[in-house]
């Protein structure tokens, strides 16, 4: 059985603690590796090689380091193929979505590549008599990232990439539930040329988050994950000193207005809700046909898409549109949602209990799902399912539809579907959440834009990649300078004004 470790100075090492975790294959339901779950001293000891590193990497020049992501973006498709299986074995995703997961992460790491320009700072000349200013965008020092199981590939590539294009190091602490991928990325790092130290993997639980929370070397941090969690990593970094961004829960609702085209809609539902098994924090979970007939188009239009769905493991290749769930705990709570739905009064349309792969039986596969006639009230509604399952709100007007949304704690990403523009331009003006989407079900902005919601998505100031991530992983230092020329003789003992 393989054993994973941790990416430690430039090499897989063994893990020490004496602890370990499953990695399951979640087609079949069967252990197949063992990781290392990192002690404190682990996680200390990966810290201090990072800090011995970081200050001849901040001192290379940003153009030397954009080269050494430029190689690693060579690298990343080249190994396309690889990375794509590797994630694929341990999450279950589909290979098609797994190569999407690094190319989402691919794509952060090519807009890294304007490092140079990115950090640029600001020039005053003569704010006064001789007198120039400038800002500079200098690096923290080592940061690190906690990253989730649902996205192994491009969340650590979210937020190393611009970290270490900043002058950082970086301490990546990935899901013990599918580790194999970040050690790859890793690896490529150092093929491309970044030199050893810069980029340490720990694989780890509870014990490894807390010890990067307490390092008083780490100058930040960053996660995604669950709300509950992102709230005690938030709250504990904040206390320790750090610079902290945290991502959170979800429940995507998508308006669809009665002039939508149904089919268009029913399809990016479908998409949007069931892909990689509904484990996306942009899946759209919600949907919110305005009025009944709409109602009634739009689930006559989804329960033959649905019923149709193809579950089945990565190997079945393009045959397949959606994986099983990562645990055997994942499935079980999902399985329970879907009865607590049934318990409290919403109608289930299409019914996947029942779901069972021929071979596969130990797998964690879960049956799509679509529920009706959903209330604000139910558990369905409130909480964050992580499985294919689609609940439908019917609203009475565009202001009712427009509330559920706003009102939700929520606000990750939202959608209308509308031929009306002026329905889209004021949903998009209105709606108190981070990412929109105007007949787009999952908007996920490009590299070059930041993501993130609002509410109790998101903790902290600041989003990920973009603009944002170059404000996050530097602080900006400003210089007032003055030359001797011309300045008179004697002391000065007011606060200095540019005259």
């Amino acid at each position: 059985m393989d054993q994973i470790g941790h990416y430690i100075d430039g090499a897989r090492v063994a893990g020490t603690s004496g602890r370990t975790a499953d990695v399951f294959n979640p087609a079949t339901g069967e252990v197949q590796a063992k990781v290392a779950l990192a002690s404190a001293d682990e996680v200390a000891r990966a810290v201090e090689i990072a800090a011995e590193a970081q200050p001849e990497w901040a001192a290379t020049n940003p153009q030397r380091r954009a080269r050494v992501l430029m190689k690693f973006v060579d690298l990343l498709n080249r190994d396309m193929d690889k990375l794509a299986e590797a994630l694929s074995r341990e999450h279950g995703k589909t290979l098609p979505d797994a190569a999407g997961d690094v190319q989402r992460g691919l794509e952060v790491v090519e807009f890294c590549i304007g490092a140079p320009h990115h950090l640029k700072g600001e020039f005053t000349d003569s704010a006064g008599p001789g007198i120039d200013m400038y800002s500079m965008r200098q690096p923290l020092g080592v940061s690190a990232g906690i990253t989730p199981f649902n996205f192994p590939a491009m969340i650590p590539m979210w937020m190393f990439a611009p970290a270490i294009a900043c002058g950082n190091a970086f301490i990546l602490k990935p899901s013990e539930r599918d580790p194999s991928v970040p050690i790859m990325l890793a690896e490529l790092m150092e093929e491309a040329g970044l030199p050893k130290g810069v980029l340490q993997v720990v694989n780890g639980d509870k014990e490894a988050v807390d010890a990067i929370l307490q390092d008083e070397t780490i100058q930040s941090v960053g996660f995604v994950g669950s709300t509950p969690i992102a709230a005690y990593i938030y709250a504990e970094g904040c206390k320790a000193g750090k610079r902290v961004q945290c991502f959170g829960g979800a429940k995507n609702h998508m308006i669809v207005m009665p002039d939508a085209d149904m089919d268009q809609a029913a399809d990016a539902l479908v998409g949007a809700g069931y892909g990689a098994a509904g484990e996306r924090c942009m899946a759209i979970s919600v949907a919110v046909p305005v009025g009944d007939e709409t109602a009634d188009r739009l689930i006559e239009k989804l329960v033959p898409r649905i019923e149709a769905l193809k579950v089945g493991p990565y190997t079945s290749g393009t045959d397949v549109d959606y994986g099983p769930v990562v645990t055997r705990a994942a499935q079980e709570n999902i399985h329970r949602l879907i009865q607590t739905g049934i318990d409290q009064g919403a109608e289930l349309v299409v019914d996947g209990r029942d779901f069972k792969l021929q071979g596969y039986e130990g797998g964690f596969f879960v049956g799509p799902h679509l529920f009706d006639r959903v209330t604000p009230e139910m558990d369905i509604y409130r909480q964050e399912i992580f499985g294919p399952v689609l609940s439908t709100v019917r609203a009475g007007s565009y202001e009712e539809a427009l509330k559920l949304a706003m009102d939700h704690e929520y606000g990750n990403g939202t959608a209308i579907f509308t031929r009306d523009g002026d329905a889209a331009r004021d949903f998009a003006k209105r709606v108190n959440v981070g990412m929109v989407g105007v007949n787009v079900p999952i908007p996920v902005p490009l590299a070059y834009h930041t993501f993130g919601g609002w509410k109790k998505s998101v903790f902290g100031d600041l989003n990920q990649h973009g603009p944002d991530a170059f404000r996050f992983y530097t602080r900006t230092k400003t210089v007032t300078s003055r030359w001797p020329s011309g300045i008179k003789e004697g002391g000065e003992f007011s606060i200095p004004v540019m005259e």
